[in-house]
């Protein structure tokens, strides 16, 4: 249980962590002359997945125990009475901001590369998500069914079955200090496997802030943000999370 706004500066400075390594890899395979332009999807998966081990990381050392880098996990840990209902808003709000930070950060490293890169569609995408055929129906889906695993999945991992405390947020089975390492393999899973519809959001803060910093940067011949899509990376994670703290509470995961 949460007792205070102690986590704060911890979600804000891990999920700036997690925009920067996530949207770094994005520009970094996007823009004309970057380096590493035309890595792949697989150093996608891979780099989101860092992004969320070292935020993680990060998160914990600045005094977030639950080190959710992410609304919809923090709306399901209410659920689950980890936080209040007003935590969970102003933990919400928090992360939004460090993702707008974090992919201020980025746009500033790759700065001599914008103007260099012609399509707007592609300088979105390094920073929020959209889906790969325009069905804002099936997107939603999409984001439900990735984020009811990310949710389903975190709970399975960090379960007492594998001698998981949550009151000392370690465990004899992984050790402490070793779940970041899973969270971010399991992103890398969730990537490679459901992210391909939607490229898997599963998280308003990672889509909503760096897309709020799309929108007032000055991106040269950045044209729009979408937000006709954007409402779905949104709410489908919020549904999702909530949908596996409904399915874990159905088959009695917690207690």
């Amino acid at each position: 249980m949460v007792t205070g706004y102690e986590n704060l500066l911890g979600e804000f400075l891990g999920t700036m962590v997690l925009l920067v390594l996530g949207c770094g890899v994005c520009a970094n395979l996007t823009l004309n002359k970057s380096k590493g332009v035309g890595g792949g999807w697989i150093c996608i998966a891979f780099g989101w997945g860092f992004g969320v081990t070292f935020g993680v990381f990060t998160a914990t050392t600045f005094g977030a125990p639950q080190a959710d880098l992410n609304p919809a996990v923090t709306l399901a840990k209410t659920l689950a009475g980890v936080y209040t209902f007003n935590q969970f808003i102003v933990t919400s709000l928090v992360q939004i901001l460090g993702g707008i930070v974090g992919a201020t950060i980025v746009w500033l490293t790759y700065l001599a590369h914008w103007e260099g890169t012609t399509d707007p569609a592609a300088k979105l995408g390094i920073f929020s998500t959209a889906p790969a055929i325009r069905n804002n129906a099936l997107a939603f889906i999409t984001e439900v069914s990735a984020t009811f695993f990310l949710v389903f999945l975190i709970w399975m991992t960090f379960s007492a079955k594998f001698g998981y405390s949550a009151e000392t947020a370690a465990s004899t089975f992984l050790g402490n200090g070793f779940g970041p390492y899973i969270v971010g393999m399991l992103i890398v899973a969730l990537g490679l496997s459901l992210g391909g519809p939607t490229g898997y959001a599963m998280n308003p803060a990672r889509d909503l802030g760096p897309r709020i910093a799309h929108a007032i940067l000055p991106i040269p011949g950045k044209g729009g943000s979408d937000w006709g899509y954007a409402w779905v990376p949104v709410f489908a994670p919020l549904v999702g999370a909530a949908l596996a703290y409904v399915a874990c509470s159905a088959f009695g995961y917690f207690g």
